[in-house]
């Protein structure tokens, strides 16, 4: 059974396009190509779609396609940008911006000439793998360093392509510009290797080089979608360094006078069943970028339609995906009218997060370490390729009060980025909200909204 959508109460006064998911359950949104930046909050009942906006700080450069991620420590990493200034440019530049502080500061560049829309991804030790658009290099940013050092180099540029974080550590790479290959990235030797060939054609070459999003699912498959309109499914070896296999997922419908539907830029997002929420559209046979979205599940077998939003007209890679810690999915279409997504079904227990040690009794405004298992959930979950990395792959700590009033604390320090950690242990720290009245709470962290069971604490 398909889910449905409801428009936000209250509409931004803007266009969106980048959406990030702060780690105290905020969403942050960019005014599309401008400096602007605004904030969702939940009401007080947890809700995003009474939910309230507010301002947060501007960034120093303008961009829009870029490379972005929320780092382990809280903070929003950007870099690049395929337009700057209205321009296509392929903007160079870095920023970071630091929640607690609402500022943004310049941050430090592998040196490249362009980063443009290029694709990131945060690795399992906290580091972002960064994908140059011009030629084979890679680079990794360390955070706490504020560094860059040199990736290895793939078997392509990345331009148009999209990382994918696999359970096992590497990031998978379709290559837009040598397809049918694929590649994954070993984090500790620094080294691509290959990672097959996609049975069926998955980028679109009549037109572009562009794809659609790469999920991994929790069941540790890779659902990706085509540019093409066709589809594919992988699955890793348990040896990460071997190829992998690739199989043919469903084709998107055709859409009558016998065109294919494409999703030749598009935004995806696994949702809590485990099913992958998608979209494609109409576009000529001749080249084009599709339009007018179509949404879709995808459950590991069959691409069945989905409803689409009342917004979801025009250019299809306007789109935004954005997954909310209720589980619900927040969607943008380049203009002010947004709307949130509830899908019907819930998650399989062994994927939820697990709390096995926390401070039974906490204050206002201190500091305190959570630790159990799956915390950063069973896959980074929202993704678009190279314009728009959103991924969601951090715990998320709320506080509910016996009256059932909704309390986010801010989550820093996470000890892996990883995905799918199954029973190893791992730790985040969480501030509580400063005034947050005393009393009991049920304590719960929530990984790609999937929430653990609640665990009873007292705030006084």
């Amino acid at each position: 059974m398909p889910g449905t959508w409801q428009p936000l109460a209250n509409q931004p006064a803007f266009n969106a396009s980048t959406m990030l998911l702060l780690t105290d359950g905020s969403v942050m949104c960019q005014e599309s190509g401008g400096t602007a930046w605004w904030r969702l909050a939940p009401d007080e009942w947890g809700d995003y779609t009474n939910g309230t906006w507010s301002a947060l700080a501007p960034m120093a450069d303008s961009r829009l396609y870029y490379a972005s991620a929320v780092l382990a420590d809280g903070r929003v990493f950007v870099a690049g940008g395929e337009y700057h200034n209205g321009a296509q440019v392929d903007w160079n530049l870095a920023e970071i911006y630091d929640p607690v502080a609402d500022a943004w500061q310049s941050a430090t560049t592998p040196g490249w000439t362009h980063i443009g829309d290029a694709p990131c991804c945060v690795l399992p030790d906290g580091r972002v793998l960064l994908g140059s658009i011009d030629d084979t290099r890679t680079a990794l940013y360390d955070p706490a360093a504020g560094a860059w050092s040199p990736g290895g180099d793939k078997d392509d540029a990345s331009s148009e392509e999209g990382f994918t974080l696999l359970p096992d550590g590497t990031v998978l790479a379709v290559e837009d510009s040598a397809a049918p290959k694929a590649e994954k990235f070993l984090p500790w030797s620094n080294a691509w290797v290959s990672a097959g060939q996609t049975p069926v054609p998955i980028v679109e070459t009549n037109f572009s080089i562009e794809i659609g999003p790469c999920l991994l699912r929790p069941d540790g498959t890779v659902f990706q979608v085509g540019g093409s309109g066709h589809t594919a499914v992988y699955e890793p070896d348990g040896d990460p360094a071997t190829p992998g296999n690739w199989t043919a997922g469903p084709d998107f419908p055709d859409n009558p006078p016998g065109q294919i539907l494409k999703a030749n830029d598009a935004p995806g997002c696994v949702l809590p069943n485990g099913h992958v929420l998608c979209v494609a559209g109409t576009a000529p046979d001749a080249g084009g970028f599709a339009q007018n979205g179509q949404f879709f599940e995808f459950d590991g077998k069959l691409l069945d339609a989905a409803p689409a939003p009342a917004n979801a007209v025009g250019n299809v890679y306007e789109g935004r995906l954005m997954l909310l810690p209720t589980g619900q999915v927040l969607y943008a279409q380049g203009s002010p009218a947004m709307e949130i997504y509830t899908p019907v079904g819930d998650a399989d227990d062994e994927w939820r997060p697990l709390v096995t040690d926390v401070e039974d009794e906490l204050q206002p405004g201190h500091v305190y370490v959570l630790r159990g298992e799956r915390l950063n959930g069973m896959t980074q979950a929202v993704a678009y390729g190279d314009d728009a990395t959103m991924a969601t792959n951090y715990p998320i700590v709320r506080l509910v009060s016996e009256d059932g009033r909704v309390h986010y604390c801010r989550t820093h320090g996470h000890s892996t980025m990883a995905v799918a950690t199954g029973r190893r242990r791992v730790h985040t720290s969480f501030t509580v909200p400063a005034g947050l009245p005393h009393g009991r709470y049920d304590l719960r962290v929530v990984a790609n909204g999937i929430a653990s069971r609640e665990v009873e604490v007292r705030v006084y």
